[in-house]
């Protein structure tokens, strides 16, 4: 794994625990959410962006994109 795989890797599984957290949800059901809403896709094509915000800014982004998606936590 490149050592960028790996700053993706740690940061994805960061970012579903803060939503997770926000939520109050368990990551496992974050990380569905995410997936189905196409939050993560999200996440991947824009990372060079998002791990430049602050998770809180992040989750807020992500917490769009899945609504735009048909998601509806708030």
């Amino acid at each position: 794994m490149s050592r960028e795989d790996h700053y993706i890797v740690g940061y994805t599984i960061a970012l579903i625990s803060e939503f997770a957290a926000k939520f109050g949800i368990l990551p496992k059901q974050a990380y569905n959410y995410m997936k189905r809403f196409q939050g993560l896709d999200y996440l991947y094509k824009h990372y060079g962006v998002l791990h430049t915000y602050s998770f809180e800014d992040s989750v807020e982004a992500i917490t769009e994109v899945c609504r735009h998606n048909g998601g509806k936590l708030a």
